[in-house]
């Protein structure tokens, strides 16, 4: 009887072991860093998207970024459909950030400051429907953000144009495109960074 105890005992002390590591392994494995969650999403039409990545991808905490196209009605645009004015898409950057190294109004910051937000009719010497001013925005905080920065600039005497629209489907640019003056050692010729805040 004495050995059943103890061995009753023993199993229960086993078990209880076994609860609290199996505890402690799924509490650790809830606060595990994801890198993924510390991850948001912006997407930028402000011209010629070879330049709005180059000024983009200097930023600290940007994670990544990627060129293409954005609110038109053709699935899978190319860039020569694009181009022809048939599609209805923007010219796009997306941005993927950190939002505990940046935020979204600073990265909307940069954006109307290195692109013209007056000009109608495209960017520079780069004209057409393409080349439009636009933010597409994935909730109404994003759209909030963008109307404040709006109305401080027109305060500043600045008739912006910038079209706030809702976020639709990223086509990512031909690989070509991906990273352009990185590849091909230029720089923008119209997205220079001008102090507007």
């Amino acid at each position: 009887m004495k050995n059943l105890s103890v061995r009753i005992i023993s199993v229960k002390i086993i078990i209880l072991i076994f609860l609290a590591f199996n505890a402690e392994h799924k509490i650790q494995a809830m606060t595990k860093h994801d890198p993924q969650q510390n991850r948001d999403t912006a997407w930028f039409a402000g011209g010629c998207f070879w330049g709005m990545e180059y000024q983009f991808k200097k930023i600290p905490g940007v994670i990544s970024t990627r060129v293409g196209y954005m609110g038109g009605h053709k699935e899978n645009p190319t860039y020569e459909e694009v181009c022809s004015g048939t599609t209805g898409h923007l010219e796009t950057l997306e941005v993927v950030f950190d939002p505990q190294k940046t935020t979204y109004e600073e990265l909307a910051k940069v954006f109307f400051e290195i692109h013209d937000p007056t000009q109608a009719d495209g960017q520079g010497p780069d004209i057409g429907e393409q080349y439009l001013s636009a933010v597409f925005c994935k909730n109404e905080e994003q759209k909030k953000t963008i109307g404040k920065l709006i109305r401080i600039l027109q305060e500043k005497g600045l008739d912006v144009v910038t079209q706030i629209r809702d976020a639709s489907t990223f086509w990512p640019a031909e690989t070509y495109h991906q990273d352009y003056y990185t590849k091909t050692g230029g720089s923008p010729y119209c997205h220079i960074r001008v102090k507007r805040f």
